[in-house]
């Protein structure tokens, strides 16, 4: 073999493993390795060679679930994450509406189940007078409207303006809508940023008609990212009328991806579908919301999965999970040795589980698609709404012991796209100075970075690479691990053996 063209790539004395090695990619592919020094097959004065000078070398990573629009959104809008009451809330946004020229005017991030007040009119109308206002919760599953707001989304007459469940996704649609052509741009840039993070790419799971959004976006230039698009119960005809299936290649960047259904809501909005009721809760939503009932669900399942789509279903609660994988098993999936499974499928978030449907993910072949970070955020929820219980909620350890696969993720907006504080929180179960929560549930590095990425550092594999000045399964896990993976400086970043983010030179 003879490598004599550009586009060709040698990077030099790389770790890899515990070996400095020099690897080879040509034509997206990793062609060779070799002890450092030693020769490369077939390499000529015309390859581009890049020095690590001993950096490690891993394989790119990818977020797993992610909401792209939202998050491309999130720094255009104010911020009001920090409001520690629904006062405050509608304080932080007076402040900011003074000079905007936004309309609607759009806030994000806010966390109402430890607020002492509740959110309504009657606290955010004052403050935000005739302007329509729209305050998106963290978790995606409650927008909080002014009346202004209430009138243009056809909400006129709502007791208080908080809208939870589809209610809230209908006006984040209609957000997201309205700024299309914006938006774009605003991806781009944050396809690039998380390129910059070692992401090579993602799993979209935005509540839209993905397959020409992300088709536009790619023609426009956006290409520092895999992307592999959800659909979503209200596009499923269309799909199947198109004859999309999970895993087909419908470009060089993009794939179809699963099929999405949202079966409760979230912990946070106390909608997470559960065994036991809230506290302080009473009267039919006591235990949460189950927004697509079992027989309908089932229906969708099948449909989707006869069609060749992979289920994606999200289930919080533990009741929700557990429902779930009835119907999984009922389909017929099975992860048990010498048996095909009619179906292959995913719950996304697997957040609150029964302590008898830990083992049943991977006896029926089912990926638990988690988002650590989420427990961090969570933690003080699930202390005081689910007390006694909390040693079953995200049950990273549990779950791997017990054979499951795990696929790790953001849910950005609701956490930050950025794969480092993904594998932080897995592995430290701890953020900004606080003791663990749940240590024992902790996972290591290693398997945190498997959880986090598709490919390896092999021969034959496609060349999506990350490079990182410090070797992240080597940070002693005594000396403040988390604040140095979720810090971890990322100098490369290789799609296809194409560079998405190059700080090294060459």
């Amino acid at each position: 073999m003879t490598i004599d063209r550009q586009g060709a790539l040698v990077l030099r004395d790389a770790r890899v493993g515990s070996a400095i090695v020099d690897l080879l990619v040509d034509r997206g592919v990793i062609v060779d390795i070799v002890p450092a020094g030693s020769e490369l097959r077939g390499v000529d004065g015309k390859a581009e060679e890049v020095p690590l000078e001993g950096r490690w070398l891993g394989p790119g990573l990818w977020d797993n679930h992610v909401h792209f629009g939202q998050w491309s959104l999130l720094r255009q809008r104010i911020d009001v994450s920090g409001a520690t009451s629904a006062r405050e809330a509608a304080a932080i946004v007076s402040a900011a509406l003074v000079g905007s020229e936004h309309n609607p005017f759009v806030g994000v991030g806010f966390r109402g189940g430890l607020w002492p007040d509740e959110p309504g009119l009657e606290i955010l109308d004052p403050a935000t007078g005739v302007v329509p206002v729209v305050l998106i919760s963290a978790d995606l599953h409650a927008v909080w409207l002014n009346s202004a707001a209430l009138a243009r989304f056809g909400h006129t007459g709502h007791p208080t303006g908080l809208l939870r469940e589809e209610s809230a996704f209908e006006v984040i649609r209609r957000l997201d809508t309205a700024v299309e052509g914006q938006l774009d741009v605003w991806a781009d840039a944050a396809a690039r940023e998380a390129a910059r993070r070692g992401v090579v790419g993602i799993v979209d799971l935005e509540m839209d008609w993905n397959l020409d959004t992300w088709n536009r976006r790619i023609a426009a230039g956006t290409g520092s990212l895999r992307v592999e698009f959800g659909i979503y119960p209200h596009d499923l005809d269309r799909a199947i009328a198109l004859g999309l299936r999970t895993g087909q290649r419908i470009g060089d960047l993009l794939t179809v991806g699963p099929f999405k259904v949202i079966t409760d809501g979230s912990l946070n909005t106390r909608t997470a579908y559960c065994f036991d009721a809230y506290p302080g809760l009473t009267g039919p939503d006591s235990h949460g919301l189950l927004a697509v009932q079992t027989d309908e669900l089932e229906q969708l399942i099948r449909r989707a999965t006869d069609a060749g789509l992979t289920p994606a279903v999200h289930a919080i609660g533990d009741r929700a999970n557990s429902i779930v994988l009835d119907l999984f098993e009922r389909l017929g999936a099975s992860g048990k040795r010498g048996e095909k499974p009619r179906i292959r499928g995913r719950i996304e978030h697997a957040q609150l589980l029964a302590t008898r449907d830990v083992s049943r993910f991977a006896e029926l072949g089912i990926v638990a698609s988690v988002q650590p970070e989420h427990a961090m955020d969570d933690r003080d929820i699930a202390d005081r709404y689910w007390a006694g219980r909390t040693d079953r909620t995200f049950v990273l350890r549990s779950l791997l012991d017990a054979g499951a696969e795990l696929a790790l993720g953001s849910d950005a907006p609701v956490a930050p796209l950025d794969p480092w504080v993904t594998i932080a929180a897995a592995v430290d179960r701890s953020r900004e100075g606080r003791e663990p929560w749940h240590p024992e549930q902790a996972i290591s590095v290693g398997e945190a970075m498997a959880a986090s990425s598709r490919t390896r550092v092999a021969v034959g594999e496609p060349a999506d690479l990350v490079i990182t000045d410090l070797d992240p399964t080597a940070i002693d896990p005594l000396m403040a691990t988390g604040d140095r993976l979720r810090s971890m400086p990322v100098s490369g970043t290789l799609l296809g053996g194409r560079w998405t983010h190059n700080e090294l030179g060459g």
